[in-house]
């Protein structure tokens, strides 16, 4: 199993028994999307399994964002659908550099439902 399929199913398994995804969030309600480091052209948006390596990326550009918590059941219900239609690929333990997962939001959704 590759680092980045094992790193991903770290990932579904935190956000499964923590029952809630990481994400960063400014004052004003925005939240962090950025270019794709694998697709031309593509959105991400940096998602995490605990607050602790969120709020690691609350630096430079990001610095007046703040680690949020998204509950799962929400996330799962409410975003997906959403991140899906905008087309906007999910980051799963996002990394400035080095390889993570950017996934499709139903691919994600189904990887951590059927976990």
């Amino acid at each position: 199993m590759s680092e980045v399929n094992q790193d991903l199913s770290a990932f579904v398994a935190a956000v499964n028994e923590e029952e809630k995804v990481w994400a960063l969030q400014n004052a004003d309600g925005d939240w962090v999307v950025c270019d794709s480091a694998e697709f031309e052209g593509a959105d991400v948006m940096p998602i995490w399994s605990n607050a602790e390596a969120a709020k690691k990326f609350c630096v430079d550009e990001w610095h007046d964002y703040n680690a949020a918590s998204i509950m799962l059941e929400e996330f799962l219900e409410d975003w997906i659908s959403d991140l899906n239609e905008d087309g906007v690929l999910l980051g799963a333990e996002w990394q400035i550099q080095g390889e993570c997962p950017e996934l499709d939001a139903i691919e994600l959704a189904k990887l951590v439902v059927n976990a």
